[in-house]
């Protein structure tokens, strides 16, 4: 792999550091990420916080994508950049991304490319992971949609910063609360990040909060109750091209609830929820029914059923395909006349 950085011993004073204060790791794995790869650059250079390393790691991009990060990396030492030798998947990329964070470093940052961070991230956020030893993963909240008009990530009921990992975990998963819409709004512990090989389990698209959930079974989580972030949502973005055409959310959010459901809920709590999730799923098999999906998209959701243990139930798709007309009339007619 070819690594790109500079480190002149005469560099401006301006990027001196505290040593005393923990070293962030910002890792941004980028492929063809010229549109929005600068501003996510310059919202780092602007932290509050100095004592951090920034690892962009070019992924075979086509684009003007290593130019820009070379750029910066002559503009500021603490910026390391390498290249990639072939085309990685999106998982493989941010596995040799965070391993590329250095041995000293105390938290670890995603940041991905099309993202930016307030100016105040770092510093709220290692405020908050200072407080407790036990904290191994820190969130807060985020500014998403195409036009940065929503609010995402919510954490911990105010003013609670610090809470169990069981505890945050298990409300996640009964739905309460969801604060790992993205990998750019958490800082963990690079302890953690080192001693997990790989980081993210391939090929599972949504191995980021799969992640989370095995890093709360050992450390609790802090939150800031503020917005830190912004994640962007667009048609290009790797979530988007991969997850919706299949839906794999909706696959996902079940598979990580039976897996780490029953280690956190109680007995009830798991079968009531399991029922809602369920009824869910048919609900949006339904509506898929009407929008004449792919016979792919069929098999991916009847193959990922079964491998829960729970089998594509006929009787029961067919009862909330017709049950839709009579109790979303007017949605179903738009998905009917949509394909007509």
């Amino acid at each position: 792999m070819q690594l790109r950085t500079r480190l002149d011993a005469g560099f401006p004073g301006k990027y001196m550091m505290d040593q005393h204060q923990p070293l962030v790791s910002i890792v941004t794995p980028v492929y063809n990420g010229e549109a929005y790869l600068a501003e996510c650059i310059d919202s780092v250079l602007a932290q509050t916080y100095a004592n951090w390393e920034y690892i962009i790691v070019n992924n075979c991009s086509t684009d003007n994508t290593l130019n820009i990060a070379e750029k910066y990396c002559d503009l500021d030492p603490r910026i390391r950049v390498f290249n990639t030798d072939k085309l990685l998947s999106a998982i493989e990329n941010h596995n040799f991304s965070v391993g590329k964070i250095a041995p000293e470093s105390d938290y670890c940052k995603i940041l991905q490319a099309d993202d930016w961070l307030f100016p105040a991230c770092l510093t709220q956020m290692i405020d908050i992971a200072m407080t407790d030893d036990s904290i191994g993963v820190v969130g807060a909240y985020s500014l998403t949609g195409r036009k940065g008009t929503r609010v995402s990530g919510a954490g911990l009921p105010y003013p609670s910063t610090v809470m169990s990992g069981q505890e945050i975990s298990r409300l996640t998963l009964l739905g309460k609360t969801y604060p790992f819409y993205s990998p750019s709004t958490t800082l963990i512990r690079s302890d953690l990040v080192r001693n997990r090989d790989p980081f993210y389990q391939p090929p599972k698209l949504h191995a980021d909060v799969e992640t989370m959930y095995e890093f709360l079974q050992q450390c609790s989580f802090g939150f800031v109750h503020q917005v830190l972030t912004y994640v962007r949502e667009h048609n290009n973005s790797e979530t988007s091209k991969a997850a919706k055409p299949l839906n794999t959310m909706m696959w996902s959010n079940l598979d990580l609830f039976v897996r780490y459901g029953p280690a956190v809920l109680s007995e009830l709590e798991f079968k009531l929820r399991l029922r809602q999730l369920l009824g869910k799923y048919y609900t949006f098999l339904a509506d898929s029914f009407w929008e004449q999906r792919s016979s792919d998209f069929w098999k991916y959701h009847k193959n990922g059923l079964k491998t829960l243990g729970y089998p594509l139930n006929h009787l029961r798709l067919a009862g909330a395909v017709l049950g839709s007309v009579f109790t979303r009339p007017k949605a179903t007619g738009k998905k009917i006349l949509k394909k007509t």
